[in-house]
């Protein structure tokens, strides 16, 4: 699978199939929470919540991929993410694009 975010894939010609997405809501445990929270009283990086997004788009990714596969897809072009604050120490990530097949493989 090909993904990009630009319409075009270089030397390639798409059929354009449909919009395809994935999501995922992820939140750290209570314990992490609270070291996290500690951590802005002084400053620096968030790594506990650095680590906990990251998961999110790579799961996010991979649901969005499984949807294009299914449709018999070979790339998803135009891909983009979003992120939206849930409650406190949770957030949804939502990464979408659109899926493809190349007509001259």
């Amino acid at each position: 699978m090909i993904l990009v975010n630009t319409d075009y894939i270089s030397n390639k010609e798409l059929e354009i199939l449909t919009l395809v997405k994935g999501s995922t809501i992820q939140s750290k445990n209570i314990g992490r929470d609270i070291t996290q929270g500690f951590k802005t009283l002084i400053g620096g990086e968030l790594t506990a919540y650095n680590d906990m997004m990251n998961d999110a788009r790579a799961l996010a990714t991979k649901r969005m991929c499984d949807e294009a596969e299914a449709l018999g897809a070979d790339a998803i072009v135009n891909i983009r993410y979003a992120s939206s604050a849930i409650m406190q120490g949770s957030a949804e990530v939502i990464a979408y694009g659109t899926a493809a097949k190349f007509i001259n493989k």
